[in-house]
Parts: structure tokens; C-alpha cells; sequence
């Protein structure tokens, strides 16, 4: 049996539990990247299995209704988020001039490219403005800096894909994860310029990854505790709660996880204050982002 790289396929060994997309093929091994899971991962191309049309529509059906779930969790503390900051805006709905928000920037960083699409279409349903940038993790640490200094961030992502692999080390040993390290150095070189954990949000990570490590380095977020796979939405969810929580209120770890689709196994994270401010009164000047969920 053939295969080419981008094609769909599921590993017998792990009873098809997983779907996956082939990035590349040397030999007789290939390199897959998972279709919804930020998971890299290598396989003999005698273990893969074509994933057939209807049973691929049915994944994604499966999948379609997973990420609309969360993201109505989400739209519906969106709007209680909303409705309290116009009352308190509002001096309890007395005043109704309306008010204006001032805009964050946002960079998300991704080694996948099809990855990175799917986050730029849920951060515009999710009202917010981001610079997405492609780029392989390894050369994460090389360029991250560059990038900051001309985007001159709020919130960061740093994310693509990794594996942790027990025949390589324990879970202690950076040398058994396929990209922690590169994620790490990223961080680290991100903290040099801005060691405000309120100042400038980051999270960091991907499947499996060096939970720990990510933290030290300076991530307010991160994954993955348990060592599991995170869903490849996941930053988005955590950057938009920081988006949208008020500079003066602190964001508990569990209020920016329940809407994630992995939860606290594959994400965690530090108490970080949100990075919305709001002004009065609004002009028709003010670009108007106060209602963006679609």
C-alpha cells in the first residue's frame, strides 16, 4: 500500500484511536502530525491505515460539534463578561454614552500551518485582531525576538507540535520531547525583554509537552501537566480570556481552562491578570469592537 504526504490515516498499533495527517515520508517511516491534536509523532508505513471517506466525514462531524460546544461556553461567559463591565462602566446603567476598548495586540506563533488557519478563523469569531506567523519550531528561538520587537505584543502563543517519548528518557529529561526545548528557549528569550508576567501574557506548548519547564521559563500557560494531548484550539481560548478580562481583576487557572476542549490534564498555568481596558465616553470614531462574537 502507497502513501503521500498529506494524506489522512490512523495507526493500527494505537487501535485508530487517532486521526492524522503524513507531513513528510523517509524510507519506510513517516512523520504524522495529528489532524485536531497538536501531536507529532513517527510510524512505520506498514502500521498506517487510509482513512476512508465516510469514516472521515464522520470524525469531523464528531469533531465540528466538539469545538462548537466549547465555543458557546465560551460566547455565553463572553456576554456575562460584557454585561458587567457596561454595568460598571455604566455607574450601574445610569450613564449611557457607551464605551470603547483599547486594542491588544496579539502574536500567535505555530509550527503548522493548517493549524494556524483553523486558530486565525476562531480568533476572528472570538472578536480579536492577531498576527498570525508560521514557523517551524526549531527556528522558534532564532526569530522569536525579531518578531517582538516589531509587533511589541500583549499576548503571545508560542505552539505547533511535540511528543513525549519514554524510550527516549523520563519524563524529567528534556531530550525525550520532540520540540519542549525550542519551545522553552522561545520563552526564555521572550522574558528577557519583558519579565512582567501581567504585562505581557504567554502560553506556551503542545502535545505532551514540558509543563514545568515552560513555567519556569517564564509561561503564564502552558501543557501539558499529565503529558496529554491538547486540541489545536486550545491557545486560542486561554488568549481570549485574557483578552477580555479587565486589568484589574486576576483570571483563576480554572476560569481560563473550562472552555478549552483538553481541560486542566493538558493545560495549566499561573494567576495572571487581564489585559482589557475600557474608556468613556465612545465616538463614532471609536472603531466599535465591542461586540464581535459572531
Amino acid at each position: 500500500m502507497s502513501f503521500s504526504p498529506g494524506e489522512r490515516v490512523t495507526r493500527k498499533s494505537h487501535n485508530h484511536d487517532l486521526l492524522f495527517r503524513i507531513s513528510s515520508i523517509t524510507g519506510d517511516t513517516a512523520i504524522l502530525h495529528g489532524e485536531d491534536i497538536r501531536l507529532a509523532a513517527d510510524a512505520p508505513l506498514d502500521d498506517l491505515v487510509h482513512v476512508k471517506a465516510k469514516d472521515l466525514a464522520k470524525r469531523k462531524a464528531k469533531e465540528k460539534e466538539q469545538v462548537e460546544f466549547s465555543y458557546r461556553l465560551f460566547s455565553q461567559d463572553y456576554r456575562l463578561m460584557k454585561e458587567k463591565r457596561e454595568y460598571e462602566t455604566g455607574d450601574g446603567y445610569q450613564h449611557t454614552a457607551g464605551y470603547f476598548q483599547l486594542p491588544l495586540r496579539v502574536l500567535h506563533v505555530d509550527g503548522d500551518q493548517t493549524y494556524l488557519r483553523k486558530c486565525m478563523e476562531l480568533y476572528r469569531r472570538v472578536g480579536l485582531q492577531v498576527q498570525g506567523v508560521h514557523m517551524l519550531e526549531k527556528e522558534m528561538p532564532d526569530k522569536i525576538g525579531e518578531l517582538v520587537d516589531k509587533i511589541n505584543p500583549h499576548i503571545i502563543i508560542i505552539t505547533g507540535h511535540d511528543a513525549f517519548s519514554r524510550n527516549k528518557g523520563s519524563k524529567d529529561d528534556l531530550r525525550a520531547y520532540r520540540h519542549s526545548k525550542y519551545f522553552i528557549e522561545t520563552v526564555e528569550i521572550i522574558r528577557q525583554k519583558n519579565p512582567r508576567l501581567d504585562e505581557l501574557v504567554i502560553f506556551a506548548g503542545a502535545c505532551q509537552s514540558h509543563f514545568e519547564s515552560l513555567i519556569r521559563a517564564g509561561a503564564n500557560f502552558a501543557s501539558s501537566p499529565s503529558r496529554i494531548n491538547i486540541h489545536a484550539l486550545d491557545p486560542v481560548y486561554i488568549a481570549a480570556r485574557v483578552a477580555y478580562t479587565p486589568f484589574m481583576e486576576k483570571i483563576g487557572i480554572w476560569e481560563a481552562l473550562r472552555n478549552t476542549l483538553t481541560g486542566e490534564k493538558g493545560l495549566g498555568g499561573v494567576e495572571t491578570k487581564g489585559l482589557l481596558r475600557v474608556g468613556m465616553p465612545h465616538t463614532p470614531e471609536d472603531e466599535d469592537d465591542n461586540d464581535q462574537l459572531t
